[in-house]
């Protein structure tokens, strides 16, 4: 078996079709649905890992293939392989404020048609890094219960409104705003490191100046000399950068989303 293969045994691969635009999803577990959105460069081992823990816990996990070689372990080379093309992709709104990239209506689709397969109250997804901000975007329907962002970084924080910027449309927004103040036991929850350049503070600041209590913030010192040993550019914190010891702020923050999981899709 491959590198690639062994990364992604046990997943079971289907094509998923909506508006004409078909991708392929790897699928494990049984029960309600929580769709991993990879982070860059795509479905790497540790994302696939992850996925593994969604499914042990009593879950579906369904990871849509949007970029890269499913199973490809990450490297900065196949990082800048991934991201060159999603960059100029009309899918993906790297640079754009005030716009919901187009690929969450795919998303959104596939956490409908989920929904129905699994069962469950509903659904829910973690966005990474570069697809952080999709499962905002994903709340503006009702089936979305539990959205985790991690290290949102689209747009890209290239100017201070950047920074701010949330990844999605005003209307979008106001949908989900509307959402929040008719359900206040929603919660989205988002993990950043402090030092992270990609995920501006900023952005979450915005967060709570818009959806106040319903959103949640976690933020893991990454500053010089932290206490927890992390590096200065670390970024990906349920994945490359996460340290499974109990007691670690990046474990901790895996623990918070898993509770989510928990509290919304398996608790009747």
């Amino acid at each position: 078996m491959s590198d690639a293969g062994e990364a992604l045994a046990g997943f079971q691969q289907f094509a998923f079709t909506h508006e004409g635009k078909t991708r392929d999803v790897f699928r494990m577990g049984s029960g309600p649905a929580v769709i991993v959105i990879a982070e860059m460069p795509g479905i790497t081992p540790k994302v696939a890992d992850f996925g593994r823990r969604v499914a042990a816990m009593g879950c579906t996990a369904a990871l849509p293939h949007l970029f890269g070689d499913p199973g490809r372990p990450m490297s900065g080379g196949y990082v800048a392989s991934s991201i060159l093309p999603a960059c100029v992709s009309r899918e993906f709104a790297c640079w754009a404020t005030h716009k919901t990239s187009p690929v969450t209506v795919w998303l959104r689709a596939l956490a409908r048609r989920m929904h129905t397969e699994c069962g469950g109250p509903g659904v829910g997804a973690v966005g990474m890094c570069f697809t952080g901000g999709f499962a905002l975007a994903m709340m503006v329907d009702d089936v979305m219960l539990a959205p985790v962002l991690s290290q949102p970084s689209l747009p890209f924080p290239i100017t201070k409104g950047h920074k701010r910027d949330l990844g999605i449309s005003d209307e979008d927004l106001a949908r989900v705003k509307a959402r929040c103040a008719a359900e206040p036991e929603l919660r989205l929850l988002g993990l950043r490191f402090s030092n992270d350049r990609l995920s501006p503070p900023e952005r979450f600041q915005q967060l709570s100046d818009e959806l106040g209590d319903s959103f949640v913030a976690v933020e893991i010192d990454s500053s010089p000399g932290n206490q927890w040993g992390n590096r200065k550019a670390a970024h990906s914190v349920l994945t490359e950068d996460l340290k499974d010891e109990a007691g670690h702020p990046t474990r901790d923050a895996l623990d918070q989303v898993m509770a989510l999981f928990r509290e919304k899709l398996l608790t009747s």
